[in-house]
């Protein structure tokens, strides 16, 4: 059923170079991801800025009894040193009170301060994980303006060419320096951190985890349209869409595809098999239907070849849609659908402890 779903589609190849070769084994694969990541970021997501030359962080503020004492919250600021000046931004640590390294989430944020309504911090530090958050608004703006912030100092003023980085582009960018601070925390058990977020910032948690090897787990919530769901044939939330609303998401490149979904050399499957063989989790929402749930699934069995390819499980899932309250954890591809609406919810972070733990590297 699902596989003639996907022959309708008419997606492009997955294990197919653009010159026409087949991808016949892990060598191959290397190449080819880089293949996708160049299409990634040539086409829809923008180029990457350069890492910074220094990162210093300065802890703010810390509480020792945060959650009855069994915690360490702090406040720590991230300052990049880049060709064209220097950008700090705060991010939050969770750490639990443990004798062992614990596993952490990297979670792009909505919002500045924790707890809030999409993370429930003492849940998930009860379940022995260490949480780092940044809002996505003190890296630069989610608007079309790229003079402010972080954005600000990469752009210098210089006008965007056709493969100039996005706004979702630059979250990953700050993202991957938070992960940067990570490294240095021996409280951190840095073979299991997971990079996170919901709707446009799942997005750019997928993008961050495609470029960045140290994420062992990459998990979008709810990422829809330019995120996990397949954007050929999609329901709901379209290129044209996303591409007039918020072109500054994106690479101007991406106008391109506007009604011309089915001529792109790639699709989002691409996204989720540029992080092969990492883990890579999609959640859906029965009623999300602007993200388009069925989208989202296929994406996850799109991609599944990639895995396989590489000597992993891939995408275990029944040769149908999936129920809600179904969940699918035996693969490298991770995924649930619960019922409710576009939401970030204590539900669905039950739901990525649960896979992290049975998916974790010893």
């Amino acid at each position: 059923m699902l596989v003639k779903e996907l022959q309708s589609r008419n997606l492009p190849d997955l294990l197919t170079f653009l010159n026409g070769d087949k991808v016949l084994d892990k060598e191959d694969w290397a190449l080819r991801r880089k293949e996708i990541q160049n299409l990634l970021t040539q086409e829809e997501y923008g180029e990457f800025y350069e890492p910074p030359f220094n990162l210093a962080y300065k802890t703010l503020d810390t509480d020792d009894n945060y959650c009855a004492g069994k915690v360490t919250l702090s406040k720590i600021l991230l300052t990049v040193e880049l060709r064209g000046g220097t950008y700090s931004f705060p991010i939050y640590s969770a750490i639990p009170k443990s004798k062992n390294p614990c596993p952490a989430f990297l979670h792009i944020n909505f919002f500045e301060p924790i707890p809030n309504k999409y993370m429930p911090v003492e849940e998930i530090c009860d379940n022995g994980f260490s949480l780092f958050s940044f809002c996505y608004k003190d890296v630069t703006s989610d608007e079309d303006d790229f003079s402010d912030g972080l954005a600000g100092i990469m752009y210098q003023g210089s006008k965007r060419t056709p493969t100039s980085p996005g706004k979702i582009s630059i979250w990953a960018w700050a993202a991957m320096r938070v992960m940067d601070y990570l490294q240095t925390l021996d409280s951190i058990d840095k073979k299991n951190v997971a990079v996170v977020g919901h709707s446009r910032l799942g997005k750019t948690a997928l993008v961050t985890g495609a470029v960045d090897d140290r994420f062992a787990f990459t998990i979008s919530n709810n990422s829809g349209c330019s995120g996990a769901a397949i954007s050929r044939d999609k329901q709901g939330e379209d290129i044209r869409v996303i591409a007039t609303i918020r072109p500054y998401w994106f690479c101007p490149n991406y106008q391109k595809y506007i009604d011309r979904e089915h001529s792109m050399p790639l699709d989002q499957h691409f996204l989720l098999a540029a992080i092969a063989p990492r883990n890579v989790y999609v959640a859906s929402a029965l009623e999300d239907i602007w993200a388009d749930p069925n989208s989202e699934y296929l994406s996850c069995v799109a991609a599944s070849p990639a895995y396989v390819l590489l000597g992993e499980i891939g995408f275990v899932y029944p040769d149908r849609y999936p129920e809600v309250g179904e969940k699918m954890h035996d693969g490298s591809i991770g995924y649930h659908l619960r019922a409710g609406t576009h939401y970030f919810s204590r539900y669905d972070w039950q739901m990525f402890i649960d896979y992290i733990n049975k998916h974790k590297n010893i």
